[in-house]
């Protein structure tokens, strides 16, 4: 490992570099030599016109030391619990000892919930509830916001957007819940001092006042900004605010999320930061260069961020540019694309990115906010942050400087069969050596045999028509196309890592989920195209020269073709990339009959870990909520809710009592659940000592 002081030198040697060649973009060498291990950062122009600082460098306040990320509160007021995404409470009232006696404090059902059999598209809701101002703040898909008592349920206000319930961008209507600000010095007798905002998927960002559910309208127009004013290129689509803002400050930072697999040409990727009072935008963060920008679209930021606001730095998950499973209309190097890209949060500048996915044609976008982390490795305390991916990797980098941790090597990758005209490979890609990878893609995975037997060998035929050369074998025209695995939803979800800052513990959730993708030439998919779901079927990629298809590899039965678990919870020691311990988590209800919970479940959603030393997690298909042992893994406590909990739980204090909230409202990609369930659970009241 690198000490920080040559990581230094290097990045001084990095901005010397910089400053000599053109501000708009830094390309250090071909693609697949530029992040050699050791780990380089690249810097590319990105907020507005401005010229961007130099590769490395540190933003102004960027010499101060981060503090120890350990909080002291027992508050849970954004998406991830913490703006550093940690998802860790500092509460031990509900324990190892205890947790089997966890029983429902109350619950509530909001109505605002469809399966999509009649004219309202179906609801995804992975809200995270937000706990602050001694409320429990909630949104949901139907894009309304309620303030609810944190110890009862009891509704306080609620606020209802009237936002037409359309699937505008997505096939459900889906929301991610609310983000939370105060005035570091509020006025005292003045309205909106403390605030929730909500997003819609038709481009609305709604400001309200905290305590009345009333609009704040001194906020942009009357309390509503209307966010897609500025969809000013490829305007295909609304830019969806299906995740609430990240707070840093008096920052909102903002992404947005659009229509995968539509467009070749769609909306090139955006960052805003909004000023929280006002609703202006103060700089707007672009991650496709300008010549790429009009032929291609998105690299967009969908899911939550995280913030070191000592350091100053707030860090995006990029995703990948359009379309997603053919690049020939985008072979130059796009940097700041599948990326994690550290901004300066006052001027919107790159102060240093890492690519995870160079020339990403597997929609294998960034999808989780970094969690910020420090560690000790090898004696040396380290700033550091843990970027979860699609691919089942977590890379570790030194958060001031993106400069590994463990290396992290470029490794030759395959080429393709040549049947897919206009593309150039890259022929590496970036491999972490610490953490191992959660998920063996190095050879295809192993076929189940019972489901083969029930399928007469359907499987085993399916295997043997599928191109697998290993990780990042490019999409195909041939047979029945390329294996993928992970699957386009991710080896890792956008609930990300968990961690716990007083034994160095990370622990996240993974999904072992095998999908075929295959391109078809576009006079060919005009004839075989048969219709989409959620994250399945045909996709045309309009304008491309190939459509494409994706399926799940499964029987005829719908069981799957692969080999359990399907789905686990692992435990890392993050002071020296070891895994603690791995288990399947949850059990899979889907194919065709209920499986045994030793063969796990796919996972949407993730963790929560307190100091109590338990993981709280519901994520899987069979509905349920669980706790386990961080110290070994073990499967404390469970409790059945209406539909799969498809979002991260919440755990706050309140009046001196603990309690540990889930939404309970499906996604029609784990099953065909939908919910409109909020559920808190709590020691019963002598336990708590109330």
């Amino acid at each position: 490992m690198r000490s920080l002081r040559s990581g230094m030198r290097r990045l001084g040697t990095l901005t010397a570099l910089a400053l000599a060649v053109s501000p708009v973009t830094l390309l250090a060498a071909p693609q697949g030599e530029n992040n050699a291990a050791g780990g380089s950062a690249t810097q590319q122009q990105a907020s507005d016109s401005n010229q961007q600082q130099a590769a490395g460098s540190a933003p102004q306040n960027g010499s101060r030391s981060p503090i120890p990320l350990v909080p002291d509160t027992a508050t849970w007021d954004s998406f991830h619990g913490q703006l550093n995404a940690q998802k860790y409470s500092p509460l031990d009232q509900i324990n190892t000892d205890n947790v089997g006696q966890l029983e429902k404090a109350w619950e509530v059902h909001t109505g605002d919930v469809s399966d999509g059999s009649g004219d309202i598209p179906a609801t995804v809701w992975s809200a995270t509830p937000v706990f602050a101002n001694d409320t429990l703040y909630i949104g949901t898909p139907f894009y309304r916001v309620l303030a609810l008592d944190p110890a009862t349920g009891e509704q306080k206000w609620s606020f209802n957007t009237h936002s037409e319930l359309q699937a505008l961008t997505q096939p459900v209507l889906k929301s991610r819940g609310v983000a939370y600000w105060e005035a570091e010095n509020p006025v005292e007798g003045e309205a909106c001092q403390k605030r929730v905002y909500l997003g819609t998927m038709d481009a609305q960002l709604f400001a309200l006042d905290a305590d009345t559910g009333e609009l704040c309208q001194d906020f942009a127009d009357g309390g509503v900004l209307n966010v897609n004013q500025w969809n000013d290129t490829n305007n295909k689509w609304p830019l969806s605010l299906l995740q609430p803002p990240t707070v840093v400050g008096d920052h909102l930072v903002l992404g947005w999320a659009g229509k995968d697999w539509a467009f070749e040409e769609a909306p090139p990727g955006t960052v805003f930061s909004i000023n929280a009072r006002t609703g202006e935008r103060e700089w707007t963060f672009q991650a496709l260069p300008d010549d790429v920008r009009q032929q291609s679209g998105t690299a967009n930021v969908w899911t939550h961020m995280s913030a070191d606001r000592e350091l100053g730095l707030v860090y995006l998950p990029v995703s990948s540019p359009s379309p997603n499973f053919w690049g020939g209309n985008r072979t130059e190097e796009i940097p700041l694309a599948t990326s994690t890209t550290a901004l300066d949060v006052e001027t919107g500048e790159v102060v240093w990115s890492r690519q995870w996915v160079h020339h990403d044609i597997w929609d294998y976008d960034i999808n989780a906010a970094p969690t910020l982390m420090d560690i000790t490795v090898d004696g040396e305390e380290i700033p550091a942050l843990i970027q979860a991916t699609k691919m089942g990797f977590l890379f570790v980098v030194d958060r001031r400087t993106g400069e590994d941790v463990w290396p992290i090597e470029e490794r030759r990758v395959p080429q393709g069969d040549g049947s897919v005209e206009g593309e150039v490979y890259a022929p590496t890609q970036p491999f972490p050596t610490k953490p191992a990878p959660l998920l063996d893609q190095s050879k295809k995975p192993g076929i189940w045999g019972l489901a083969d037997a029930v399928g007469l060998g359907q499987c085993s035929r399916m295997w043997d028509n599928l191109s697998y050369e290993g990780m990042y074998t490019p999409p195909t025209t041939n047979g029945e196309g390329t294996l993928a695995y992970p699957d386009s939803a991710g080896g890792i979800q956008w609930g990300g890592v968990a961690f716990d800052p007083i034994t160095q513990t990370a622990v996240v959730n993974t999904s072992h989920i095998v999908q075929t993708v295959k391109l078809f030439p576009r006079d060919v998919y005009e004839q075989v195209a048969s219709g989409s779901g959620n994250e399945v079927g045909y996709s045309p990629q309009t304008g491309a020269p190939y459509g494409m298809r994706l399926t799940v590899a499964r029987n005829w039965l719908g069981m799957p073709c692969w080999e359990p678990p399907f789905g686990e919870l692992v435990a890392l020691d993050m002071t020296t990339g070891d895994v603690k311990w791995r288990r399947p988590v949850g059990a899979s209800q889907q194919y065709g009959f209920f499986m045994p919970e030793r063969w796990g479940s796919p996972t949407i959603g993730g963790p929560a870990v307190t100091a109590g030393k338990l993981a709280f997690i519901g994520a899987s298909m069979d509905a349920k909520v669980r706790a386990y042992s961080m110290d070994s893994g073990d499967e404390l406590w469970e409790s059945q809710t209406e539909a799969p909990v498809v979002a991260n739980p919440a755990v706050y204090e309140y009046q001196g009592r603990e309690y540990v909230v889930f939404i309970a409202g499906g996604n029609t990609i784990l099953k065909d659940q939908v919910g409109d369930q909020i559920v808190a659970y709590a020691l019963p009241e002598d336990a708590s000592g109330n």
